[in-house]
């Protein structure tokens, strides 16, 4: 253990060595800096992404970026960040893990505070969002298009496995972001990332469904072939049957027949419309169950439950 600490140690004092010129850049910022009214610090906001927009790289503008934020928080809050703080500024735009010890300022480095710290981001011409719960879709998706937004661990989590259940893109509420500052990073990506976040709910009339969906595919041809494996192998195929089963895969689709005979069945227009999805999984689920999944090989019977084997 006294060898993992030392290399740990020692690799450190390597990385700081390696940061400290981009640390000294932006310490060689703050005079012109302070010279600077509050109109031109703003202006410096547009100045850097009309850079970025023209080619720059982003960390050619990271000294003079880190510069001027840490005058407008000394001009918004009296608080201007200590070398440590920029260094652990410098560590998490690299995409790495800053351990701070209590003292060191980590509040001007990462607190989660939108209005304290959003009083900084907004002096400077930026928006600030924050998720919190209750907010309608609306409301999220206002949050999220901001330049910087704050939210718990939880509420982005869910948000994101919600946004993986709509139908349609312009319901979604998050968008693509550049940068994502994790605090307390080991709580939230190992600790609590053992309690997986889950979505469920009870769907309506499922056990009628599940039902009329069992007894539409009873009455179904099954086609069972060891493998598909060219592009005309899908569910429009015209195969002898209504539903293929690939054993290779494990897996079951209707074919083209078995498609009109569920949307005769079933009485709708087109089984794949988005409004028809509840019916759709059904249907596949009992295709599956019928088609592929052997009693004491895919699943077992015990106390008159049924376990899937995994």
């Amino acid at each position: 253990m006294n060898l993992v600490k030392l290399l740990n140690k020692n690799y450190s004092k390597k990385e700081l060595k390696r940061i400290n010129p981009i640390l000294e850049q932006v310490l060689s910022f703050e005079e012109s800096m302070s010279k600077l009214s509050d109109a031109e610090l703003k202006n410096m906001t547009d100045e850097f992404k009309a850079r970025l927009n023209d080619g720059a790289d982003i960390d050619s503008i990271l000294p003079e970026a880190f510069a001027v934020c840490r005058e407008a928080a000394w001009r918004v809050l009296g608080m201007k960040h200590f070398p440590v703080q920029i260094i652990g500024g410098i560590v998490l735009h690299q995409g790495r893990i800053a351990e701070m010890k209590t003292g060191e300022g980590k509040t001007l480095v990462a607190r989660r505070d939108s209005e304290w710290m959003g009083k900084i981001y907004r002096f400077l011409g930026l928006s600030v969002g924050l998720v919190v719960n209750g907010m309608s879709g609306d409301e999220r998706r206002e949050a999220y298009n901001a330049d910087i937004t704050y939210g718990t661990n939880n509420e982005l989590g869910f948000d994101y496995l919600r946004d993986n259940m709509v139908i349609y893109k312009e319901q979604k509420v998050q968008r693509g972001h550049a940068f994502a500052i994790v605090d307390e990073v080991d709580s939230i990506l190992i600790d609590e990332a053992r309690t997986p976040l889950i979505i469920s709910g009870r769907g309506e009339e499922s056990t009628e469904l599940y039902s009329k969906a069992d007894r539409f595919v009873r009455g179904l041809k099954k086609c069972v072939v060891r493998e598909m494996n060219s592009k005309e192998d899908d569910e429009q195929a015209n195969y002898d049957g209504d539903y293929v089963v690939d054993e290779k895969a494990k897996t079951a689709v209707l074919t083209k027949s078995g498609i009109q005979k569920a949307e005769k069945y079933f009485n709708v227009e087109n089984l794949n419309d988005p409004e028809n999805m509840q019916l759709n999984h059904n249907i596949n689920q009992a295709i599956k169950a019928h088609g592929v999944m052997k009693l004491d090989v895919d699943y077992v019977v015990k106390d008159g439950e049924v376990i899937i084997v995994d």
